[in-house]
């Protein structure tokens, strides 16, 4: 089969503005002849019994579940079947695109185009939320540097710089070195774009004026006297708004068989909140029937945070969750080696169901439809895939055999038909749990209902960022617990934790203008590292000057 970049430059990609006539979208930027932004007020208000669907997976191994490829295969069937439809998604990070992971546009006959435009550049986004962040560290340390009216304490500054690379030897670092004109000596660090709490801000706004208000409000440091300081006090919220006021338009693309696609912000689930932008969701519920819409990584990281922070925020009421899996996936998390993951395994594909019957059980506390698509690949046997639909059944859930890779829209009819008919259920929605509880409180549930955990382990650190977090009165602020993807646990090697096991949490931080808290667990770590082979050795252009070896 072709590589991803070959079967999209193969694609019959039509002019933006043929997309945007189609969708009655008159209001745009044109970013080029196949990438356009659109007018925010277009996602003001929300159409009349338009459907809201997640796609969410099992927790992720080395190979990729397919979550969004699955989301654009379902997005493109059902505009097959009749329906109008969107693919709504997350922006790729450069930090994945040439290090481990890869991009985050879909795959095979399933992929939102341009590709490599989307998976590198694209509109700039990143590139101004990147430039904000480190506008305002500029602005803290010459603020220091000049005087220090505010009294900022240089050992409490909590605001990191960013780059949108994984660099592990930005992690720690020390700026203000060398003559005192180079300014204030202190201990700092970067974070990966998308880690940061501006990336969060972008995400949860819903409109320029909202997006004013959570930046002031953002805290960059602390005083001497331990009171916060606000990035409001450093009189830089007007040049972070004008950084950004292009960034927050929702960007318009398309798929490989010309279905619209809203992509629009980018927060990894590990060390984030996993989700697009309220903005591009909104946008898509207002112009089209079905949102297809996707959270990061496993169902314990991105659906539970679109579900306990997103749709908290944005008052959202998803019609339907779709937990995507693969035989080769679960029988890894059932302990088959990479080496014999091509071999027929029941056994371990048995074992390996628990990942997925957990995830199963967690969607359906929410109140949320769900249905169960196995993503196919040639390997799979006719007996390991008649097991695994027997395990899915035994659930109570519905199944449907996918294969949107290789087939595009004709790979995944049968799962939007069924899509259709969940949809017509009402959904009971409920978060999992309330605002008023405690931080404690509300870390234990998630750690216990969601992971599974036995019990929840605080530092000494994290006692200390608690008592800090409840002396500023923002204890009913949802949570978000940053931590491995490839287990329901803290530890990335318990792939299947089935014993008794508990969660770690080393730190807290405030996000005060995103409206929520991030629990840090076990050894996730903020600035990715590159890998021994990254996939940046393989990318060039050719003699044309097309890009090559991007997927």
């Amino acid at each position: 089969m072709k590589s991803d970049i070959e079967i999209a430059r193969e694609a019959n990609i039509e002019n933006i503005e043929h997309v945007l006539k189609k969708l009655n979208i008159s209001d745009y930027e044109l970013y080029g002849k196949y990438k356009a932004k659109l007018d925010l007020s277009y996602s003001k208000s929300k159409r009349k019994n338009s459907k809201l669907i997640l796609v969410t997976s099992i927790n992720p191994t080395p190979f990729g579940e397919g979550k969004t490829t699955m989301n654009i295969s379902i997005s493109m069937a059902l505009n097959k079947i009749g329906k109008n439809a969107i693919s709504v998604l997350r922006e790729p990070s450069l930090g994945p695109s040439f290090g481990l992971k890869g991009g985050a546009c879909g795959g095979g006959y399933s992929q939102v185009i341009p590709m490599d435009e989307i998976n590198l550049h694209f509109t700039g986004d990143f590139h101004a939320i990147t430039s904000s962040v480190n506008l305002v560290s500029a602005m803290i340390d010459n603020h220091i540097h000049q005087g220090n009216q505010l009294g900022i304490d240089p050992s409490r500054i909590v605001w990191k710089r960013v780059l949108d690379l994984n660099d592990r030897a930005l992690r720690e670092i020390v700026v203000g070195l060398g003559d005192r004109k180079n300014g204030v000596t202190r201990q700092d660090g970067f974070d990966i774009t998308v880690a940061s709490e501006m990336m969060a801000v972008f995400c949860l706004s819903r409109s320029l004026e909202d997006f004013r208000e959570k930046i002031e409000r953002m805290i960059v440091a602390f005083d001497y006297d331990s009171n916060p300081i606000y990035l409001k006090d450093l009189k830089t919220v007007g040049s972070v708004m004008a950084l950004m006021k292009d960034a927050l338009k929702p960007n318009l693309v398309q798929t490989l068989e010309n279905t619209p696609a809203i992509i629009h912000g980018g927060p990894f689930a590990n060390i984030a909140h996993g989700c697009n932008s309220i903005i591009a969701t909104s946008t898509a519920l207002n112009i089209c029937d079905y949102a297809v819409t996707e959270a990061g990584f496993g169902a314990d990281l991105g659906a539970e945070k679109f579900f306990d922070i997103k749709c908290r925020k944005a008052g959202l009421n998803p019609d339907c969750a779709v937990v995507v899996a693969s035989i080769r996936a679960l029988k890894y998390h059932g302990g088959a080696s990479l080496l014999d993951i091509k071999k027929q395994d029941l056994k371990s594909l048995e074992k390996g169901f628990e990942n997925l019957k957990t995830h199963i059980e967690n969607v359906k506390k929410y109140g949320v439809n769900v249905i169960v698509a196995i993503n196919r690949f040639d390997t799979d046997t006719e007996e390991e895939i008649k097991l695994l639909e027997k395990l899915i059944e035994s659930t109570e859930t519905k199944v449907c055999l996918c294969e949107g890779f290789k087939k595009g829209s004709l790979g995944a009819i049968d799962l939007a038909n069924e899509i259709v008919k969940l949809c017509e259920n009402k959904s009971e929605f409920k978060l999992l749990y309330d605002d008023h509880l405690s931080i404690k409180e509300k870390i234990q549930k998630v750690c216990t209902d969601i992971y599974r955990a036995k019990a929840v382990k605080y530092s000494k650190k994290a006692l200390e960022d608690i008592e800090t977090i409840e002396k500023l009165n923002k204890s009913d602020l949802p949570i978000c617990i940053a931590k491995t993807q490839y287990s329901l646990s803290d530890d990335a090697n318990n792939l299947n934790p089935t014993s008794d096991y508990d969660i770690n949490i080393k730190g807290l931080k405030l996000n005060n203008g995103a409206g929520f808290i991030v629990c840090i667990a076990g050894n996730i770590l903020t600035m990715p590292g590159l890998p021994k082979v990254p996939a940046a050795n393989n990318i060039d252009l050719d003699q044309d000057g097309n890009i090559v070896g991007l997927f």
